[in-house]
């Protein structure tokens, strides 16, 4: 029976407080949590990048590609930067998109903050 690892990556810091991590695999299934800027002062679209750059990260510490993301789940504090987010995400999989929720919120963790991405990849199914 597989294990549940802990995936880590320098490009992604662990969360303060080891309240939770970043990413967990299960055989080939990769769990990431919500992702979020490391500066809250950019644009929508930044902020999208900074965000997909992470999961990508650690898509690639577990031994995978970004192609092997199969369900991301977008949460934004305006609706209106679906637009901008629309774009990064075009540039990270230029191939099949992977499933995706998009979610309007009031707020995140930060001040400042407007994107937040969690994904779920199957690490080797990718094109």
């Amino acid at each position: 029976m597989d294990k549940l690892e802990q995936i880590t990556s320098d490009a992604v810091p662990e969360p303060e407080g080891n309240n939770f991590c970043n990413a967990l695999r299960l055989g080939n299934q990769l769990f990431m949590s919500g992702m979020t800027a490391s500066d809250s002062t950019g644009d929508a679209y930044a902020q999208s990048l900074s965000c997909l750059e992470k999961i990508q990260a650690l898509v690639d510490a577990a031994g995978g590609k970004i192609a092997d993301v199969v369900k991301i789940t977008v949460f934004l504090t305006n609706i209106e930067y679906r637009t901008e987010f629309s774009r990064a995400r075009a540039e990270f999989f230029p191939g099949r998109k992977p499933c995706s929720t998009l979610v309007g919120i009031k707020a995140l963790a930060r001040p400042g903050l407007v994107v937040e991405v969690e994904a779920l990849a199957l690490i080797g199914t990718g094109e």
